[in-house]
């Protein structure tokens, strides 16, 4: 099987509507996955994106939402999960706002793209790691990574679009 991550909210490359962002509710989007290697051990997701702040010349990413330690036994995350209510064991890391809870898409000019990644891993990270930022995540991931899947959204500012 191959991995995949979908969300009842947008399609691959579709827009993400305004209730997942900063104009509307800044609630997380469903999110469910299929097709997890043998061997998996658990999943990190990262929700990032690499158009910051301005499409035509980006300078950095903005992390979104960390998570890791997701069991393997989660087929996904219900709509509006927030830290107190995820999975058993998943630990929450620092997005580019310094909180652990979903940021949504709030892009300060253009259309930005979001990705939504998923890594299946071949064993549990350390929670020692506590609230890490994507970096000493990605580091700590290193070498144990056994599949990985995105699904992209896209945002532009209701009042950016004319």
């Amino acid at each position: 099987m191959i991995l995949v991550l979908k969300s009842d909210a947008f399609d691959e490359g579709g827009e993400i509507p305004p209730k997942y962002t900063c104009e509307g509710a800044n609630v997380s989007p469903g999110l469910y996955w299929q097709g997890l290697p043998e061997g998996t051990e658990s999943l990190v997701l990262i929700v990032d994106d690499p158009d910051a702040p301005d499409p035509a010349a980006p300078r950095m990413v903005w992390d979104h939402w960390i998570l890791y330690n997701l069991p393997p036994t989660a087929a996904g995350l219900a709509e509006g999960v927030g830290v107190a209510a995820l999975p058993t064991g998943c630990v929450a890391g620092l997005n580019s706002w310094g909180h652990t809870d979903y940021g949504g898409p709030c892009p300060p000019s253009g259309r930005h793209r979001y990705f939504h990644r998923l890594y299946a891993l071949d064993t549990g990270l350390p929670t020692e790691l506590g609230n890490p930022t994507k970096n000493d995540l990605l580091l700590a991931m290193e070498d144990h990574i056994l599949a990985y899947t995105a699904l992209v959204g896209t945002y532009r500012k209701l009042g950016d679009r004319f």
